[in-house]
Formats: C-alpha cells, structure tokens, sequence
C-alpha cells in the first residue's frame, strides 16, 4: 500500500482528507497547531496548551463513525457564557491532553473512538505563535500574520520548536508528500519553517505535490495565481522544489465567482502556465471542483481520486 504523508490545517485540509479515507492508501495528517482565532486561542491561553482546532477538524473529516457521533463532536454551544462557541471536539481533546499528557496521544486515542483510518499527527507538542517579520517590526500570531503578509517579508515561529517524533520517519518512508490546499501562510507554511521538516523533505526521494487552492485568500494570496502560489512554498522549502502541483482549470459558473468577488474579495486562482513551465512542475488538472451550498470547494473524491492515480501510475 502506498504511503503519503499530508501537511497542512483547516478546511482545506479536511476536505481532501475525507476523499483520500476512500482509497487504498497509508494517508499520514500532519497539523500545524499554530492558530490563535476563536475557540482554539481561547482553550490554548487558558490552558497553556497547542492549538487543538484543525486537529479537530481532520479528526472529523476522517472519522468513519454515525451520524450523531459526529454531530456531536461537530456541536457547538450557542448559548452566552463559559463556554459559548467552543466546539465539543475542542473541550474534549483539551480534557485528553490532561488524561493522556500530550495532544500527540490524545490524537491517537481521538483516532481510535472515531475508527480513523491512517494515522494523524500534531506538528509539535508546543504552544507556538506564528511570528510575520517586516521592516515595521513583528506581528505576532496566526491573525495578525494573515491579515498583514504584503508587510511581511518572512514567517517564523517566537521560538525554535521540535516535532513530534514520528514525522521524520513518516517523511523518510513516504512514497509522496502532498502539501494541501488551505491558507498559504498561516496554514502550510507552519510546517516549512520547522527546520526538522524542512532537512527530511530534503533528504526524501518522494515527490512533493502542491493541491492548489481554488480562491484566493483576502489579506493573504490577493491576486496570486498557481505559479504566485508555487513560489512562496519552494522560497520556504529551501533545497526541494515543489514536483507537482494539482490545479482545477474547469470553468466556474461567472454568477458564482462575481458573489465571491463582491461579497467575500476573493478570485479565481488561475493556472498560468506560462508562468508555471519555468517552475519545472508538473501539472495535473482537470475538474476539481463542487458548489455545496453556494461555496466552491475541492471536490474529495474527484482530487483524492487524481492522487490515488498518480500514485499507481508511479508503480
């Protein structure tokens, strides 16, 4: 069985998860737990503990559990005070790092109450704030990092972090890497300033695939295409390069793209191939879309399906 190892957070990340749980493959999760918004930075103030958000978020996306189950780990508080707006998965993992003494075993257990097939991974054990260098000083966290990169020149961490043990055996035994589709900066990037992550992704012979986000992100990638997208993972990936990058060059309905563009300022990101050919990646496209309730997403089975295929091509 092929094994691929993923590295990214938020939705982006669970979306093509839920695709690749339905094919034969050894999918690894690696999240960043560098978020600092909502109920994930209140839990991770209060308690002194990492981001459990997108470890959340996956660990559904992943689950092969009934429908009430996840709808209660999905529930939400809506009622004012102490715990208005904090998701039940989120109580729950912060209550397991307590139990079980670190997120990586409270992951590992939340996989085994949700019969999750693969293995899912936290980046580090560390409570980390993302730090946006510029000439005008620092921004400090994931929110202020994200809505002032035209500012910043580099994103680092406020200290240096080590990973969790299994991700450079995980790296080194991968048949591919795939960076996922998600926010750039605040999302992907996290794991490419790791310096652990960045030497194993040097020394592996497995190829690194970019799934290239379908809409720009305000504040972060305005007005970025593939190649924009390209650039910035290969300045952070140091002596790799990004091999191949899976991109939707499907039509999307123009009503659909104006109510993103008016209400939302988000754009299509366009393959450019033009800009993309000098890169030396390989492009892999094709219809990788659906709308679900108005919203343009990855489509799971259609991307996990170009991945399985690539993989079996590779055989």
């Amino acid at each position: 069985m092929k094994k691929v190892v993923v590295f990214g957070g938020g939705t982006g990340l669970s979306c093509l998860l839920s695709g690749l749980k339905m094919f034969p493959m050894d999918v690894t999760t690696v999240i960043s737990v560098s978020d600092n918004g909502s109920s994930t930075g209140v839990l991770k103030e209060e308690l002194n503990i990492p981001a459990v958000g997108d470890v959340g978020k996956v660990l559904i996306s992943m689950a092969n559990v009934d429908k009430d189950l996840l709808k209660l780990m999905g529930y939400r508080f809506k009622k004012a005070g102490s715990l208005h707006n904090h998701p039940v998965r989120n109580i729950i993992l912060a209550a397991l790092i307590d139990i079980k003494g670190s997120l990586t075993e409270a992951t590992a257990y939340m996989c085994k109450l949700l019969k999750i097939k693969g293995t899912v991974l936290p980046l580090t054990e560390e409570k980390v704030e993302l730090v946006g260098e510029s000439l005008y000083g620092e921004y400090f966290g994931e929110e202020e990092v994200s809505q002032n990169i035209k500012y910043i020149q580099k994103v680092t961490y406020d200290h240096d972090i080590k990973i969790c043990n299994e991700i450079r055996q995980k790296i080194m035994e991968a048949d591919l890497i795939i960076l996922s589709p998600g926010s750039l900066y605040t999302s992907i990037i996290p794991h490419l300033i790791a310096p652990e992550v960045r030497s194993a992704l040097e020394e592996t012979t497995a190829p690194i695939m970019y799934v290239s986000n379908l809409v720009t992100q305000p504040g972060e990638t305005d007005g970025y295409n593939v190649s924009d997208h390209i650039g910035v993972l290969n300045r952070y990936l140091g002596e790799r390069k990004v091999d191949i990058v899976l991109v939707n060059d499907a039509p999307i309905d123009e009503e659909v793209v104006q109510i993103y563009l008016t209400t939302e300022n988000k754009t299509i990101v366009e393959l450019d191939e033009e800009n993309v050919e000098p890169q030396e990646v390989e492009v892999i496209s094709g219809k990788m879309f659906c709308l679900e309730n108005g919203s343009i997403r990855h489509d799971p089975l259609t991307t996990a399906y170009k991945i399985f295929a690539y993989l079996m091509e590779k055989e």
